[in-house]
């Protein structure tokens, strides 16, 4: 039995939350968000509180029942506190550039990348830190992740787009013969 699923979602009285048939809408300011639970799973909206029921006991009702309350538990998140993510560039002549909705970046390649951030991403840049923010998880880690794969970092001297948590394990690089 999922024990993420029985918690109940929380939400302050800023976040309207309404349902249409299977979908789920959360507003906040300008700021919406849909969950669409496709009938895997019921719920019900009692004053702040959202709470889903399992369809039955069957392995899959169970999964998506645990799933669909982290959804809608980081969609509340999102928008109340909202996300972020940072990569740090590493490497002579590597650099970033926002310029509106357009990431520009430098990465040791003979042309320049410019990388068109969706709408609900913002994207700064300090020195060799790339700072992105959005009230969506998934969207934010899918453009963090799509940045990072335009150079990942390399063992040997750590050249590359990593995300600032990430710890790369270094190589030894070629030792001479005596």
């Amino acid at each position: 039995m999922s024990r993420i699923g029985k918690l109940p979602v929380k939400f302050e009285a800023d976040i309207s939350v309404s349902s249409n048939g299977n979908v789920i809408t959360f507003v906040k300011g300008k700021n919406s968000v849909d969950l669409d639970t496709k009938g895997n799973v019921t719920f019900s909206l009692e004053d702040n509180v959202l709470t889903f029921v399992n369809m039955s006991e069957s392995k899959v009702h169970r999964a998506f029942w645990g799933t669909y309350r982290a959804l809608a538990a980081n969609i509340v998140t999102g928008l109340t506190t909202g996300y972020t993510k940072q990569l740090e560039i590493n490497g002579v002549g590597y650099r970033a550039a926002v310029q509106g909705n357009i990431l520009n970046l430098q990465l040791g390649f003979s042309h320049d990348i410019n990388y068109e951030l969706p709408s609900v991403v913002e994207a700064s840049v300090e020195k060799n830190v790339i700072t992105l923010k959005s009230h969506i998880k998934q969207t934010l880690g899918q453009v963090a992740a799509e940045i990072r794969s335009f150079r990942p970092p390399e063992p040997y001297k750590g050249k590359g787009v990593k995300y600032m948590e990430e710890h790369i394990v270094r190589k030894a690089g070629k030792t001479s013969k005596k």
